[in-house]
């Protein structure tokens, strides 16, 4: 399991790079009206666990670093429950979100994991308040830095 933490740590870096915007639009032209947030609820069979975090790992890193319109996706799994799987989805509007699912990142992703998973839920969300998330990720990538 520190493995699968330190994974997940990893990721930090490149989600700091990609910030929201602090105000109505950011420098990536970003609006915040526009961005669809998501998060997903998966439950995997634990007999594949490790081979879907590889997986879902090597997705997520290839979505932030080679889509512009993934500001970010961002996994997590229970501490008690690790086979109950979060994603944070964070997509720059509606049409970055359906670029993404024709990426071939995300098509190898869903064939292969298609088995490995018992339920999936997806809950679209609405963000609360835009500055704080920008300040998030402005406050990661200071971390990264030190």
């Amino acid at each position: 399991m520190n493995f699968l933490k330190i994974g997940f740590l990893a990721l930090l870096p490149a989600l700091a790079g990609m910030a929201c915007s602090t105000m109505n639009q950011n420098k990536k032209g970003f609006k915040a009206d526009d961005m669809m947030i998501r998060m997903a609820e998966i439950e995997i069979d634990s007999a594949y666990f490790d081979e879907y975090i590889a997986i879902l790992k090597e997705e997520s890193a290839a979505s932030v670093r080679l889509e512009p319109g993934v500001i970010c996706i961002y996994p997590m799994f229970q501490k008690e429950n690790p086979t109950e799987i979060r994603l944070l989805e964070i997509y720059a509007n509606r049409a970055a979100y359906e670029s993404h699912l024709q990426t071939p990142h995300f098509k190898h992703y869903k064939t292969t994991t298609l088995n490995m998973v018992k339920s999936l839920r997806l809950i679209d969300m609405e963000a609360i308040d835009m500055e704080s998330m920008a300040k998030i990720f402005a406050k990661l990538g200071q971390q990264e830095k030190n």
